[in-house]
């Protein structure tokens, strides 16, 4: 649990520079504090890691457990080949902020990691006709409800409504009980399984329109009303094709990075044993 825990705290950009800025150029050389990254002549040393942890212990996070000790040592790591990278490229100087790190880091994976164009319009229509399922429209209910508390209040206002069913709104901002009565007794839109249990199969069973049905729930006595509803629906390419074409940059983007990550690695220096 707290592997997952930490690695969820400190694997986006923006989490990568919070706890500390470190200079990581020109350091000499200490057996007492052996480097632990290298890449050119850029290096990390283990008593940067050390207050990196101490961060995190003031966070809470258990760092002296070996399992997850490593796991933070393998995502420091993955985090800070990215600054010596953007140091290396002149996006960054030997001494910035935090701040103006995850600003390099940020400018390094736009402009250099994740610079390939947008997907294709082939590429989207492949997605899209590959996964029809997720690009269903919920089936909606537009609910309104008058709140009283007796049952035979409810009957008499449901006879009302019977006889003329323009007054929903009149006798819910009179009688009801509930705080959207000011409102003519509108509940809003909810999908299913947003409603209360007592609510949700009388509000999905009745047509859209005049019908009313009066459902007993903790608070008292509900006369519900749909006044609309919205079926499920496939949405087409079009209505779909801007969260795809997100959605396909953001995953082209993750791996890119991730493969990145992993070609600075294959040339840096890193020692596991001295951290």
């Amino acid at each position: 649990m707290d592997v997952m825990r930490a690695r969820r705290v400190f694997l986006s950009i923006p989490a990568l520079f919070g706890l500390l800025t470190l200079s990581l150029i020109g350091c000499d050389r200490n057996p007492r504090d052996p480097v632990i990254l290298s890449l050119g002549k850029q290096t990390v040393r283990r008593s940067h890691f050390d207050r990196y942890l101490q961060g995190l212990e003031a966070r809470e996070v258990d760092v002296h457990d070996p399992v997850v000790r490593r796991s933070l040592l393998d995502t420091y790591v993955e985090e800070r080949v990215l600054v010596l990278e953007a140091r290396a490229r002149g996006f960054l100087s030997s001494m910035e902020s935090e701040e103006e790190e995850e600003r390099a880091v940020r400018r390094l994976v736009a402009e250099v990691i994740c610079s390939d164009p947008s997907p294709t319009e082939s590429e989207i229509a492949e997605y899209y006709a590959n996964h029809t399922a997720e690009f269903r429209s919920t089936e909606t209910a537009t609910v309104s409800h008058i709140l009283v508390p007796t049952e035979n209040e409810a009957r008499d206002i449901r006879r009302r409504l019977s006889k003329d069913p323009k007054e929903f709104g009149l006798l819910a901002r009179t009688r009801s009980r509930s705080p959207d009565a000011a409102n003519g007794g509108l509940l809003g839109d909810f999908k299913r399984g947003e409603l209360p249990k007592e609510l949700e199969a009388a509000v999905f069973a009745l047509q859209p329109g005049t019908a009313t049905q009066i459902v007993s729930s903790p608070h008292g006595f509900h006369v519900i009303r749909v006044d609309a509803r919205t079926p499920t629906q496939q949405l087409s390419l079009e209505d779909c094709r801007d969260r795809i074409r997100e959605m396909l940059n953001a995953r082209k983007c993750d791996q890119a990075t991730r493969d990145f990550v992993r070609s600075l690695l294959d040339r840096a220096k890193v020692r596991i044993d001295d951290a």
